[in-house]
């Protein structure tokens, strides 16, 4: 378990202090169920706008709406106790001016009662990370492999093999850091340089794909417990495979009603305990 008292609920100060200190345990939640089997076990909740591929079955994030953020970050709400919950700011929701930036952050902000909200982009989100901080806004970045921009990078793949591409994660953590930001993903990016930049920038460094030298690390869950069958990346340790159970579940169900095993006289309404079990029989002498 963590350091943090059970059921105290984490803040973005502590996040932050954590840098440099006891790993940051992160993981995605989507729903309230979700948040409540996580939240005893992990420092940071992220509504991820992942869940446009996970839940909706989108081909990327772009598809996600700012509506749905809302309403599933609510929900997580509804579920969690202790974790820090931050939420995504989806694709087309904060990139045209930092004034539209914080209109739409301030509406999370409100209408969910999350601690921050995360957004994508090194240098050129800078000056935008900085005006929603200083308007207290809390913000948690998100650098390296960039899932809302993958039309413009040409696929998923992993950053940093480059000298010129390594320089340019840096330099995209170094503007974060300095614009506000109280920590910040590292995507996607090749070990010795998400080290590098753990080691560079004074914020913690949650890493996906990275490096376990960041400050903390973050799944989405449904990849950790086998529910999302998509694809698995390489970063991605199994812990479970609950996906496979489901199925195996729902083929035993279906077993048993198309044989009506199921429903069973104890599983029905008005019937007397007694007449749920077999009838004697007189044994013949």
């Amino acid at each position: 378990m963590s350091v943090h008292a059970k059921w105290k609920k984490v803040t973005v100060p502590q996040i932050r202090d954590q840098k440099g200190g006891e790993p940051i345990v992160c993981l995605t939640a989507y729903t309230s169920l979700t948040a409540v089997l996580l939240d005893e076990h992990v420092d940071l909740l992220l509504v991820g706008d992942s869940l446009g591929m996970v839940l909706y079955g989108m081909d990327s994030t772009l598809g996600v709406t700012l509506d749905m953020m809302i309403a599933h970050g609510q929900a997580v709400m509804r579920g969690s106790r202790k974790a820090c919950v931050i939420v995504d700011m989806p694709f087309g929701s904060y990139q045209e001016s930092p004034q539209e930036a914080f209109r739409n952050a301030a509406r999370v902000m409100k209408e969910v009662g999350c601690s921050g909200v995360k957004l994508e982009g090194g240098v050129e989100m800078a000056e935008t990370i900085r005006f929603l901080v200083q308007r207290g806004i809390p913000v948690f970045g998100h650098v390296g492999l960039l899932p809302q921009s993958v039309n413009t990078a040409g696929g998923f793949r992993s950053l940093g093999r480059a000298e010129k591409e390594a320089e340019g994660v840096l330099e995209d953590a170094m503007a974060v850091a300095e614009a506000g930001a109280f920590a910040t993903v590292i995507e996607g990016t090749v070990e010795h340089v998400a080290r590098e930049i753990t080691e560079a920038i004074p914020i913690p460094t949650i890493g996906i794909g990275a490096s376990p030298e960041c400050d903390g690390q973050i799944l989405v869950t449904e990849d950790l417990v086998g529910l999302f069958s998509g694809f698995k990346p390489r970063f991605v340790k199994r812990y479970a495979e609950l996906g496979e159970s489901i199925s195996e579940s729902a083929k035993a169900y279906a077993e048993d009603v198309r044989a009506r095993r199921f429903p069973a006289m104890e599983h029905c309404f008005g019937v007397k305990p007694t007449e749920t079990k077999p009838t004697a029989t007189k044994k013949a002498v």
